[in-house]
């Protein structure tokens, strides 16, 4: 996912933008809110998935900014401040923002609402009249709606959770999800007490798929799926 970061202080630009690389995004770095409304314009590009949004730009308030962003776009906004009064909150979202996170923030829950309202905006597109049905990653296939995975055409038996955990890593391959939102969305619970859980059923998916490889650990952070090479 394409990622517009829009913070005039470079070294938090360079921290953030880092920790974002590491899990799978492309970050484009604006220092202002001209740079910000700039990248926007379509140039062929990939679209952006998320904005994040500091208020405190060198040429204008991250609020205009923002309104300029809502009329010509609903790419959802992630207000990014150390303006914490409830005031400025309602201000950011009454603008149009999708959410709003206050310096100094968890990296995590910063990722986790990223996720969230980039979720949000898939869900509110519209997919046509046939919606996605079944994956393929390589030899594998997972069919959604029948809960149905094979492997060069051989049905494997899943648990319903194997199953879950699969097709959420198989929705964005290449995509790093982290342990605490892959424990989140799957399990419907929180990382603590259930980190074991998650690594038993990646161990038991590569098994099962006989493709060890596929699901990759990436140290610290969480799973990511490899499409094996054509």
């Amino acid at each position: 996912m394409r990622l517009l970061l829009v913070e005039d202080d470079d070294h938090v630009a360079a921290a953030l933008s880092a920790v974002l690389s590491r899990h799978g995004f492309q970050v484009v770095h604006a220092r202002s809110g001209d740079e910000a409304l700039q990248a926007l314009l379509p140039a062929g590009k990939e679209p952006f998935g998320v904005v994040l949004l500091d208020l405190g730009l060198p040429d204008q308030d991250g609020y205009e900014v923002c309104g300029k962003i809502r009329k010509r776009s609903a790419i959802p906004v992630i207000m990014v401040t150390a303006r914490s009064d409830v005031r400025s909150r309602i201000h950011g979202l009454n603008l149009g923002a999708d959410d709003y996170v206050v310096k100094p923030y968890d990296t995590g829950e910063l990722l986790a609402r990223i996720h969230a309202v980039a979720r949000r905006r898939t869900a509110g597109e519209d997919t046509g009249p046939t919606p996605l049905a079944a994956l393929r990653i390589g030899p594998v296939r997972i069919e959604l709606p029948t809960r149905r995975v094979s492997v060069e055409g051989q049905e494997v038996q899943l648990t319903r959770k194997e199953f879950d955990l699969l097709a959420l890593l198989a929705q964005r391959p290449g995509v790093v999800f982290r342990r605490e939102q892959i424990i989140s969305e799957v399990w419907r619970t929180s990382w603590e007490g259930t980190g074991r859980t998650l690594e038993v059923h990646v161990a038991s998916l590569r098994s099962k798929l006989r493709l060890p490889a596929l699901i990759e650990t990436v140290r610290g952070v969480g799973y990511r799926l490899v499409p094996p090479p054509a």
